[in-house]
């Protein structure tokens, strides 16, 4: 499980713990714990968050990075799926909010194809017919 990014300016590393399912009795279903001892670093350059949720939490990353919010509490982004923070996109839930899971996958496939249009300046990625933006 990725914890923290570390990085000048940009990020170059995940920090990362394993993790394990374990049985909640209580609940009867399976919570995560963190692995003691169990710290890992990833280079990276570029990260790509995937996270199903309600909602945007705007502590931590949101509010770490200053990422604009609209004014239902969801990312801003431009057409290009970006956001106000250069080379940091958002789509799906966080930038619609909480809708179905095909809407969620085609706002996806639609960012991948701008962010590689934004690192090549071209794409081969197939478009995205019929998805919409109009947030509910």
């Amino acid at each position: 499980m990725t914890k923290n990014f570390s990085g000048k300016n940009n990020v170059e590393k995940l920090i990362c713990e394993k993790v394990e399912w374990i049985d909640n009795k209580d609940t009867g279903r399976q919570d995560l714990k963190v692995i003691e001892n169990s710290k890992f670093e990833i280079d990276a350059d570029l990260v790509l968050l995937a996270m199903g949720f309600v909602h945007p939490l705007q502590e931590g990353l949101l509010n770490d990075l200053d990422v604009e919010l609209d004014e239902r509490g969801n990312v801003k982004t431009d057409n290009n799926l970006m956001t106000n923070i250069d080379s940091v996109f958002s789509c799906g839930d966080m930038e619609r909010g909480q809708s179905l899971v095909v809407h969620a996958i085609a706002s996806g496939r639609s960012c991948a194809k701008k962010i590689d249009m934004f690192l090549q300046g071209k794409s081969k990625l197939p478009d995205v017919r019929g998805y919409f933006r109009n947030k509910l």
